[in-house]
């Protein structure tokens, strides 16, 4: 009987990792980083639960470090067979596993000019070039073998690009048992990308629940939302700061303000892209037209390149982004990371949160004991690189942005399944792991759900 075991992402949303046991085969889904406080990130340096070199493939629903940060320390540790995942997540994950290697690198840098004279990155940047040389991509829709007696096909998730919904398929005998995990669920109708696959028939669900407890507002509700936060910020005169991440939301960011360009009078302002990341990014995002929605395709063939903005400035450089600490008004100013752990947000918030006039729009999810959830819960202070900062300025949450499906949205994708398939709910907080159980368990059927915990297995 296959079984999968659940390592991460269970009963909290980052670190995801869940490992899938055949009679004859042994596939990871996912190698994520953990991310929250220090004590959250110290478990990624802890011991795999299974030895490296015993995993026969890897499965990799899409590029976010959550699901693919520790790739480079599994093959840094031993494993050497290959990753599959989508042509698109492959160039992504040469961007961000790069760039995670690199700062890894800089902090143990840092430091070690402190005194501590042991410290070492986690990985490096040569770890992450050796995972890009272990992926192989694959196209949506399409069976692959993987392992002896297992087969897998990909989904459009809709989540971000090249995201991807996994089916995987298990011969053991003649009997054949299928596991569906939903990487993480896309918010249908979001700008750019397609809304996520339904699929029809699992004989186990995994699934995700960040937003289990809770509806988005509607898209126009939403517009209207940011549309106002443009004009407040216009007329207190002061900058917006938008932690954005680099792969999804700058991308949706920019294609929504060039789509309102005249409505909100993003004229008006100077538009900074101060992240290398998110700029390598939003280069490949155009590369794949071919997975765009079909209103995407269509603006783009009446008025060219999806994220093109005449004020928008892309600041690669560190200089180029000191610069951007002179400007005191009239500038938006996307920076990662996208819950404010690192990266260039935190020097913009260190200079500006402290400003009435300032406006911070938090337009993702924030897990506990982030910066950016501190923000969210209005914290009247924060803390960036060893110093508090008191927060004077305005913070919105505009959560109908969401990258992720919403209630409604999860329960719809589960409900096109047409045989009530067992679930088992990850990437989620107790909250909204609990409602969202509740609800499936109103479902025709009556669908038996669990909310696994680390080290919990289940057969299938």
């Amino acid at each position: 009987m296959a079984t999968i075991e659940f390592l991460g992402a269970a009963g909290e949303v980052t670190g995801s990792c869940h490992l899938v046991r055949t009679r004859h085969a042994r596939i990871l889904l996912e190698c994520g980083m953990f991310q929250g406080d220090d004590a959250d990130e110290g478990r990624n340096g802890e011991a795999f639960p299974f030895d490296p070199g015993t995993i026969d493939a890897v499965v990799l629903s899409h590029a976010h470090i959550d699901h693919s940060g520790r790739l480079p320390l599994l093959v840094r540790r031993g494993y050497v067979g290959p990753v599959f995942t989508h042509a698109a997540t492959a160039d992504l994950c040469g961007v961000m596993l790069r760039d995670s290697a690199f700062l890894q690198e800089k902090e143990a840098e840092w430091r070690r000019r402190r005194g501590a004279n042991d410290a070492e990155p986690l990985y490096t940047q040569a770890d992450a070039a050796a995972v890009e040389r272990r992926i192989e991509p694959v196209e949506y829709d399409r069976w692959i073998q993987i392992a002896s007696g297992v087969r897998c096909r990909l989904h459009d998730a809709g989540h971000i690009l090249g995201s991807a919904i996994v089916e995987i398929e298990v011969d053991e005998g003649g009997a054949r048992r299928t596991l569906v995990f939903s990487g993480d669920l896309g918010h249908r109708g979001a700008p750019i990308l397609r809304d996520p696959v339904v699929l029809r028939r699992a004989d186990l669900v995994v699934m995700e629940s960040t937003y289990g407890d809770r509806e988005h507002r509607s898209w126009s509700s939403t517009w209207k939302e940011l549309g106002d936060i443009l004009s407040e910020a216009r007329a207190d005169k002061g900058n917006i700061l938008i932690p954005a991440f680099a792969v999804g939301r700058t991308q949706e960011l920019l294609y929504v303000l060039r789509r309102h360009f005249d409505e909100w009078g993003i004229g008006e302002w100077r538009i900074f892209l101060d992240s290398p990341m998110a700029i390598r990014t939003t280069r490949i995002y155009q590369d794949y037209a071919n997975v765009h929605d079909h209103e995407a395709r269509n603006e783009r063939r009446e008025s060219g390149p999806l994220l093109d903005l005449d004020n928008l400035h892309l600041n690669e450089t560190t200089e180029q982004s000191m610069a951007i600490n002179k400007v005191t008004s009239g500038a938006i100013i996307i920076a990662g990371s996208g819950m404010c752990t690192g990266g260039r947000i935190r020097h913009h918030l260190k200079n500006n949160v402290g400003r009435r006039q300032c406006h911070v729009v938090i337009v993702g999810f924030q897990a506990a004991r982030t910066t950016g959830r501190a923000l969210v819960d209005g914290a009247r202070t924060i803390r960036l690189m060893g110093r508090a900062y008191d927060v004077r300025a305005k913070v919105h949450t505009v959560g109908g942005l969401s990258a992720h499906a919403d209630q409604r949205g999860l329960l719809d994708w589960y409900r096109g399944f047409e045989n009530s398939p067992r679930v088992a709910l990850v990437h989620g907080e107790e909250r909204a792991m609990d409602a969202l159980a509740a609800r499936i368990g109103e479902s025709p059927g009556g669908a038996n759900v669990f909310r696994p915990r680390t080290g919990s297995r289940i057969e299938f």
